[in-house]
């Protein structure tokens, strides 16, 4: 009769903890792979949000840059200028007086501005018209046009910023193309770190469950094998402490799995109504990789190599400015016609020359070397930053060198990993049924029951790192490994 009690116990308590778990479960369960999870963190995640906006950034910083080597039309006027005030005017004895000004005026210059990026000057071709209209007692106007006017402005010895310009901004672009990209892949690797956290979550609960079954299971037994003098009240007691924990175990692995369940949802900017389900991956990317290679594609296709060049761009910069800095001569010239009278049209005719050319210059005489200490100070911060440089390119180097290993021998963990789990969970099973014989003690359950969950967990985190060992190469090569080719994106495409 015991053993009949004790049979319907263990068929009826799984269908009762399943029955738990769908009253506990809220909204729908949804299973999801890892490719489906990563597909989801790259359009949906804020980590891929805030990618965009960079690129975008990046984007029209390099448009602004393009469009000012371009031809620009401008139209510039006062419509209209009215004046009705007192000024004062100085006679021939020296004496002052006030007079009334009562004026209307208009004015107008459309020009075609043309940066020269060769000289760091503006070329302008402008035309404009002026009328002014004396109102009042003794009233009259008059129109002064400039039909066609030809203006250089040109600063000579001082930095051309346009020029340095050309060489830094498509680099900084590049750099942010680059970046992008190696954003998308670090999205991905956060992905698989919520992914499998998930997972092993997910597992951890399902052990905790089974060892919970199988407490209570053995705990039952033994209290039937107690009553016949069959186990001690140690070995019994020891069962029952079993149980208990299992129960705790349940409890604690339920609250870790709603807390990583949280943050994956949120990740992805799913519903929370969603119960996701990881699957975990059957197979894994089989990919030879050589540091040579891996080093090559680095240096070649990923930001850093972009933004190494342009700090380098930008200390030379710096270095030039400061020396342009030392002198200032500006040339102005203009060249061109005008005309004027008391009508519009016969103000285009019968023109005259108007020409002006002015050269400004600031030369200190003595400054006590303030601009020549500048100089010094902008050449000593680039050397720093060449330091600087060259201490990020070693760790950059020993990071994929170190990176390179940890995957190539993560292959070969993971498969140690995954024949211990099928090991572990062999020699589990095989010591459920010895101990329900009497052949083993409690203590050697346990260890069994340990190894097990251990080598479980320690499967899993083992696939966990091949897959972020190999996103982590992806995100600093710009190369798919898999597929063997280049990672790229339809920039264009994306920004708009």
């Amino acid at each position: 009769m015991r053993k009949i009690l004790l049979l319907v116990v263990c068929l009826l308590m799984p269908a009762a903890l399943v029955a738990q778990e769908d009253n506990d479960s809220t909204g729908y369960e949804r299973d999801i792979t890892l490719s489906e999870a990563i597909a989801l963190a790259r359009v949906q995640s804020v980590d891929a949000a805030v990618a965009l906006n960079e690129l975008k950034t990046a984007y029209w910083e390099y448009r602004t840059f393009r469009a000012n080597l371009l031809p620009e039309v401008n139209f510039t006027g006062q419509l209209p200028n009215y004046n009705k005030s007192y000024s004062s005017y100085q006679n021939s004895d020296g004496s002052y007086t006030f007079v009334r000004n009562n004026t209307l005026g208009l004015s107008g210059e459309l020009s075609i501005d043309q940066n020269i990026w060769l000289t760091g000057g503006k070329l302008s071709l402008t035309s404009s018209l002026d009328y002014v209209s004396q109102l009042g007692r003794g009233s009259y106007h008059q129109f002064m046009s400039v039909p066609v006017s030809l203006e250089l402005t040109q600063p000579i010895f001082g930095v051309n910023t346009l020029k340095w310009d050309r060489r830094i901004e498509p680099v900084r672009y590049a750099e942010a193309k680059a970046k992008f990209i190696s954003a998308t892949e670090e999205v991905t690797m956060t992905t698989i770190t919520y992914f499998f956290n998930l997972l092993l979550a997910k597992e951890n609960l399902a052990t905790a469950r089974q060892n919970k079954e199988n407490a209570d299971r053995l705990y039952q037994v033994a209290l039937a094998k107690r009553e016949r003098g069959q186990i001690s009240k140690n070995d019994l007691l020891q069962l029952k402490l079993n149980a208990l924990q299992g129960q705790a175990d349940v409890t604690a692995a339920e609250s870790n799995l709603n807390a990583q369940m949280f943050q994956l949802r949120s990740f992805l900017g799913v519903s929370e109504q969603e119960n996701l389900n990881p699957v975990l991956p059957e197979k894994v990317p089989e990919v030879d990789i050589h540091y040579d290679d891996v080093l090559g594609k680095a240096l070649e296709r990923n930001s850093f190599a972009q933004n190494i060049r342009r700090r380098q761009l930008e200390a030379d910069y710096q270095v030039a400015t400061a020396k342009g800095n030392m002198r200032s001569i500006n040339l102005f010239a203009s060249v061109g016609f005008t005309g004027q009278n008391k009508d519009l049209r016969p103000s285009y005719q019968n023109l005259l020359d108007n020409q002006i050319v002015q050269v400004g210059f600031t030369i200190p005489l003595l400054d006590w070397g303030k601009r020549r200490g500048q100089v010094q100070v902008a050449k000593s911060n680039r050397e720093l930053e060449m330091s600087r440089i060259k201490q990020e390119q070693m760790n950059f180097n020993q990071n994929i060198f170190l990176l390179v290993a940890n995957f190539n021998n993560q292959a070969q963990q993971l498969g140690i990993a995954e024949e211990a789990d099928k090991i572990a969970e062999q020699r589990y099973n095989t010591s459920v049924q010895t101990f329900m014989i009497g052949r083993i003690s409690t203590l050697d359950l346990n260890d069994a029951q340990n190894s097990k969950d251990e080598a479980r967990q320690k499967h899993i985190s083992e696939l966990y790192y091949y897959w972020y060992y190999f996103y982590q190469i992806r995100s600093l090569t710009l190369w798919d490994f898999e597929q063997n080719r280049e990672l790229e994106a339809d920039f264009e495409a994306v920004v708009r």
